[in-house]
């Protein structure tokens, strides 16, 4: 705001100015009314896939330990209310006991297993996720010069 005389030239949230006819001796508690927020609207006209590639790295990789820990979790709750057990104890009934074989599911789903197998999952997912979301961001690139990209309304509050 600038002064001249007694007028003061206020800047509207359109851009233009008025004049208005205040005298300097107004008293200090008379403030002007608070702006209602600006609406900028904006276009995403392309992304640069580099930085697509890092966030998705970054991504996947939380992604994938947040799959091995589920897994170690999920594993170990099942153990602890025994549906390994009853599995076994399943697997005896239909097998027989007579057959002289046993069954012990612990062979085929021990936790060393489950976890490698998670582990070896959750890197094929960091590499498959890192790819596609550069791919995307290639995808997008082309599609926005087709377009226009994606238009945005942001508001400052």
């Amino acid at each position: 705001m600038s002064t001249t005389g007694d007028t003061t030239a206020v800047r509207t949230a359109g851009g233009s100015s008025q004049a208005t006819g205040r005298s300097p001796a107004a008293p200090a508690a008379a403030r002007p009314a608070p702006r209602a927020g600006r609406r900028v609207k904006l276009m995403v006209s392309r992304v640069d896939p580099f930085s697509v590639m890092k966030v998705g790295f970054l991504v996947s990789v939380a992604m994938g330990i947040a799959m091995v820990v589920m897994t170690g979790v999920m594993w170990a709750l099942l153990s602890a209310m025994g549906v390994f057990d009853s599995i076994n104890e399943l697997a005896g009934q239909i097998i027989g006991d007579g057959s002289g074989e046993t069954f012990d599911v612990m062979d085929f789903l021990g936790f060393g297993r489950v976890l490698s197998l998670s582990i070896v999952i959750a890197v094929v997912d960091v590499f498959l996720l890192t790819a596609i979301a550069t791919l995307g961001a290639f995808l997008y690139n082309i599609v926005a010069s087709l377009v226009g990209g994606v238009h945005m309304t942001l508001t400052d509050d």
